[in-house]
């Protein structure tokens, strides 16, 4: 195990993502923000972070939220 601290932050993010964040967090059993870190972590070195199981359930929980955003509206996107 490693030791970390960790700071508590305001983060704003589309609500149809976090949906589906929570979902698979809840799914994998663990916190959002350990969810966050791992993702995160795995793409500062440039790998998949998740299987393809759960590659399959991230597509059923976008469709059941109704997200539709992929990668290429990244830098795109605009509040309203």
């Amino acid at each position: 195990m490693v030791t970390i601290e960790r700071a508590q932050t305001g983060l704003r993010i589309e609500k149809n993502v976090l949906k589906v964040l929570k979902g698979l967090a809840e799914y994998l059993d663990m916190s959002l923000g350990d969810l966050v870190e791992g993702i995160v972590l795995h793409s500062f070195e440039g790998k998949a972070p998740f299987s393809p199981e759960t590659m399959a359930k991230i597509e059923q929980l976008k469709a059941v939220y109704g997200l539709t955003l992929t990668a290429a509206d990244a830098h795109g996107l605009e509040e309203g």
